[in-house]
């Protein structure tokens, strides 16, 4: 446990080399946490692989579940102090960043602001925090799954408000039957989208009730506030990416690249590879394209103090 201030304490482990090339594993959601094991596509006999719950979720303190949770300190500023603050605290100089969906627009913030901490980085399922992906996530994924839609918006008293911010007022209520409820409707939109386009199955364990609740609270606190990013801050800043190497590994299948984004990250970050995974979606089909992106940087000297 990393005491990062403002009454956090982040979980973090290493596995794999102590002594390898350092790389941090960032999760989605937001809200998602890092789950109990290392990330598979790494080689551990050369990687120095460290990963850690975001704020309020996972293992990290106090958790978002709790019957009253303060979550004003939980923005993207700082996470991205407390990517830096392990950093810091591992005595790593840079390190590979591996950011799958949120982690993707984590990991391209992290890199804007500290690109000389970066080595190299992969992003996966990718967004980039366009307010685009945002709307296209909550209202625009409707056309395609209409009956789920249909009961996600039955789940709030105005459709017509910020859905997202509606969802999040619910989860907050101290009422347990409201904010419980609230987390499953918002779970099962989850889960709709998974099986977009129809037909195809989707396993995954059930939700359990303080995962739900505290990734739905979350989720729809980055929603509502759009991840506190310009909506232009890739196009504007993309030229600081230029130095780091870099590749984009998408699936052909994941609907959420309708908004074209990593077409808009792979001509923003000149140099960087884009690999287009046939049949991938955005939960399965991409490892063995990141796996060989992790196994052509492990060739590239690791540089910790």
């Amino acid at each position: 446990m990393l005491d990062v201030g403002d009454g956090h304490s982040v979980y973090w482990m290493a596995c794999g080399n102590p002594d390898g090339k350092p790389a941090l594993y960032v999760h989605g959601g937001p809200g998602s946490g890092c789950g109990t094991r290392s990330p598979g596509q790494f080689d551990p006999a050369v990687y120095r692989v460290v990963s850690f719950d975001q704020r309020n979720c996972g293992r990290s303190t106090p958790h978002a579940s709790e019957p009253v949770i303060d979550l004003s300190t939980n923005t993207t500023d700082h996470l991205i102090r407390d990517m830096e603050q392990l950093r810091e605290h591992l005595g790593i100089d840079k390190w590979l960043l591996f950011g799958v969906s949120w982690g993707s627009v984590l990991s391209l913030t992290y890199a804007l602001r500290h690109p000389e901490r970066v080595s190299e980085m992969i992003v996966t399922a990718v967004a980039t925090g366009r307010h685009c992906e945002v709307e296209w996530l909550i209202r625009g994924f409707g056309g395609l799954a209409p009956e789920a839609y249909e009961r996600f918006l039955a789940g709030v008293p105005d459709p017509g408000e910020d859905i997202s911010a509606a969802y999040h007022r619910l989860l907050m209520d101290p009422d347990p039957a409201v904010h419980r409820k609230a987390a499953e409707d918002w779970c099962a939109w989850e889960d709709a989208i998974a099986t977009v386009p129809p037909g195809r199955d989707v396993e995954h364990e059930p939700w359990e009730p303080r995962f739900q609740l505290a990734f739905a609270r979350i989720v729809t606190h980055y929603f509502s506030n759009r991840c506190w990013l310009a909506d232009d801050q890739l196009s504007r800043d993309g030229h600081v990416l230029q130095g780091i190497p870099g590749v984009i590994v998408h699936g052909q299948l994941d609907l959420g690249a309708l908004t074209g984004k990593p077409w808009v990250l792979h001509h923003a970050w000149q140099g960087s590879e884009l690999v287009i995974v046939e049949h991938g979606t955005h939960a399965a089909g991409t490892a063995e394209a990141v796996m060989a992106a992790t196994d052509r940087f492990a060739k590239a000297p690791a540089h910790s103090s």
